[in-house]
């Protein structure tokens, strides 16, 4: 965590000429605009020139908040030696991966199975014709400690590349043909095994527990990533204490931001503390999702406060004027106005004496609360500061629960709580006026995606929390309808920026206007899935027609089973991969087979039916990975148990969606958790809405119509191939629904 560069796209080389990447949109490559290499966007322009000047290319691949990329950028990309080396011998191609993932995947997917391990920045040297010669992540400069620095493997490359070639060539070429055939797996049947479901889940249960870190929760140790697809596997009394103490620890560690909300991407260490400090929308959306659905499941409005935190911050801070939401704020920052290098965690840590300075007479509660110590606190673990670049530093921490810290100061839970929250509004205030991170203001289809789940949800969940439940700064506690409004905004501003509806396609990204790139598997699943959230929780018709018809087969392997990654139009992309691994985001397949689960039970049964077997064929697809490994596939295990359900249950809420009565029932229909529920809201008065469900399931539209119409609201809930009596109170409703939730766990029990 050395000090880095700026990272926020403006100059470092004075009276130097722009490179080609001032043209573009990109965040990161616009950061390397006044680099002297001669850098190249990902292109034919680079390709030819490297064919016909007949040297290899470098290729280097990052994002605009990656710390190390800022690092290489200072230490290499502004060496003029370095340049003149690269520009003589190479042609340099700058990637920013969260723009062009499926360029990232290919020389990722390399390095990864060559050497062990992948990251960012991620440098390869490719053959004219795109085929890797050799590749790493970070490297210094210079020979260091036994390594081999920069200048001495592009000296290397040039070398080898003039007496070598050859085999160099071959080498990349059996290599992509390995990963190509190894990365496009069919299944030998499109039907899923019957036990898979069981096996699966019980594996990745068996993993998961096996790495659990009793002491500070989560799962390994240092460093430690919250991965919310862990979190999703089982309701199981032995799970649920894992995924309570794991939530626990992060919201009360540093890696969670106590004054401004929202999460940071990782812990160095293994007790939460001194985190890696870039915020990514990807982690805001999933974690958020996951502190609500514990919320639901305890009752605890802890949990329901930490999802407002995030989506609070989102609001705040990541949400431009018509209503997308950003990518990232980068880790780096400037100590003050004027510094001449960036640092790590700049904007985020505290001295003694600025927090005494700002806090006055509660100073000594909150430095106590928060383990606040004049010489620093990152000294938890060896792993927190292991080159004291945080000393003197305090990185907010909580090591005891709120109520024996108020206890100890002899005052209420509340009154202990209001002071805190005014205590970090203060300081939020003071922080405020510190120079900010560079905040990438890319709009990435995906990741909105995963975002537009979390606000649409979190409008009804909400509706749960006790009656008179208190917020403290930095949580606003708005009205939870308001995060309805915040999600429809998102979705409009990717239908109306990112959309061709005569085509039927989505660009991946905007920034400026839409990226090149097109959409990829990612977009299409994530943002079916928040669409899916949005009409379910929200109950507007459009969002799931345009979820319904998002999900065609543009990626979709007919032949063997399971989805690509991309469209496979774009020649320079040398791999389509079928990505399978849940890690800090989930896998596009895995989202899929969710998603075509849910289409199944809202489609009549000529569409039911296609749904069905597309899923089956694609769970067995990865039916060896899911028996042998399924904590690496965690969220396509809960799929394979979605689907293993005989008959998923649905509730169809009919009448007026703005009387009171409808209003309350929506709220008591998601007063529960079961993520075996299909919710369907409809007005018989709307003719759109008929009109759907005429053409696409007539017993939906029968069941509207044949409602009582002088009532404001009724429920149908049905399951098992029947239906309950109709009821038509919110307390009726959530009798009913707590009924068949008890009756589904007995039957899986038993």
């Amino acid at each position: 965590m050395a000090a880095s560069s700026s990272s926020s796209g403006e100059r470092h080389g004075v009276g130097r000429s722009p490179n080609r990447l001032a043209a573009e949109h990109s965040p990161y490559l616009l950061q390397h605009a006044y680099n002297p290499v001669d850098w190249y966007p990902w292109g034919e322009e680079a390709f030819e020139k490297a064919r016909r000047k007949d040297v290899p290319i470098f290729l280097s691949i990052g994002y605009s908040t990656c710390h190390w990329c800022h690092v290489m950028e200072v230490e290499s990309f502004e060496n003029d030696e370095i340049a003149k080396i690269l520009n003589d011998g190479f042609v340099s191609i700058k990637v920013d991966r969260e723009e062009r993932p499926d360029v990232d995947k290919v020389y990722m997917t390399y390095v990864s199975a060559l050497y062990g391990g992948g990251g960012w920045p991620l440098s390869v040297f490719l053959s004219p014709n795109l085929k890797p010669l050799m590749g790493g992540t970070y490297f210094p400069p210079d020979d260091k400690y036994g390594r081999p620095g920069f200048k001495t493997i592009l000296r290397k490359v040039k070398e080898a590349w003039e007496t070598k070639r050859d085999a160099l060539e071959k080498t990349g070429n059996v290599v992509i043909k390995q990963l190509r055939d190894a990365l496009s797996a069919k299944a030998s049947s499109q039907d899923m095994p019957n036990d898979l479901a069981v096996v699966s889940v019980d594996n990745c249960v068996e993993k998961l527990a096996g790495s659990y870190d009793p002491k500070f929760g989560g799962y390994g140790s240092a460093p430690k990533f919250p991965r919310p697809v862990e979190n999703c596997v089982s309701e199981s009394q032995n799970i649920m204490k894992m995924i309570t103490h794991t939530l626990q620890c992060m919201a009360r560690g540093g890696v969670h931001d106590h004054v401004g909300g929202g999460f940071h991407r990782y812990s160095v260490d293994e007790c939460w503390h001194v985190p890696h400090f870039e915020k990514m929308l990807y982690d805001q959306g999933q974690i958020a999702n996951v502190y609500l659905d514990t919320f639901l499941i305890t009752g605890d409005e802890y949990y329901s406060s930490v999802a407002r935190d995030i989506l609070d911050y989102l609001r705040r801070d990541m949400i431009g004027e018509e209503g997308e939401i950003y990518s990232a704020e980068d880790a780096d920052s400037a100590e003050y106005d004027g510094a001449p290098r960036k640092r790590e965690g700049a904007f985020y840590v505290w001295t003694n004496k600025e927090i005494e300075d700002t806090l006055g007479e509660n100073s000594e509660l909150f430095k106590n609360h928060y383990y606040v110590k004049s010489s620093g606190n990152c000294d938890l673990s060896r792993m927190s500061d292991p080159h004291d670049e945080f000393k003197g530093k305090n990185v907010l921490i909580e090591r005891k629960q709120a109520s024996l810290m108020a206890s100890k100061c002899g005052k209420s839970v509340d009154e202990y709580a209001q002071i805190l929250g005014d205590c970090q509004h203060k300081l939020f205030d003071v922080r405020s006026k510190r120079p900010r991170p560079h905040l990438d203001d890319k709009v990435i289809v995906s990741w909105n995606g995963l975002a537009i789940s979390a606000f649409a949800r979190a409008s009804q969940i909400l509706k749960s929390e006790p009656t008179g439940t208190r917020f403290c700064f930095p949580i606003t506690g708005c009205n939870p309808e308001e995060y309805l409004g915040v999600a429809e905004k998102a979705a409009r501003f990717i239908k109306e920026k990112l959309y061709d509806s005569s085509s039927n396609r989505l660009n991946h990204s905007y920034r400026n206007g839409p990226a090149k790139a097109p959409g990829f598997l990612d977009d299409y699943a994530f943002l079916i899935n928040g669409l899916l959230d949005l009409y379910e929780y929200g109950g507007k018709i459009e969002w799931l027609m345009w979820a319904a018809h998002l999900q065609d087969e543009l990626f979709l392997d007919k032949q063997g089973g399971g989805y690509f990654n991309t469209p496979g139009e774009d020649p320079s992309v040398l791999l389509r991969v079928k990505e399978d691994y849940d890690g800090a985001e989930p896998s596009g397949n895995s989202v899929a087979a969710i998603n075509l689960i849910r289409l199944s039970s809202i489609f009549d049964a000529a569409k039911s039916d296609g749904y069905k077997c597309n899923v089956e064929h694609l769970l067995a697809v990865f039916q060896t990975r899911l028996r042998e490994l399924g904590i690496a596939l965690p969220l396509m295990c809960c799929a394979a148990d979605m689907l293993s359900v005989p008959s998923r249950k649905q509730v169809v809420l009919v009448g007026n969606k703005e009387s009171t009565e409808f209003r309350d029932m929506v709220a008591a229909t998601f007063s529960t958790y079961d993520p075996n529920r299909t919710v369907i809201q409809i007005d018989p008065r709307n003719t759109e809405e008929m009109g759907f469900w005429e053409s696409n399931n007539a017993i939906i539209a029968q069941m509207a119509r044949s409602s009582p119409p002088e009532k404001p609201a009724v429920a149908h809930v049905c399951q098992d191939f029947k239906c309950s009596p109709p009821v038509t109170s919110a307390d009726a409703l959530r009798v009913l629904l707590n009924k068949t939730v008890a009756a589904a766990t007995s039957s899986a029990a038993a």
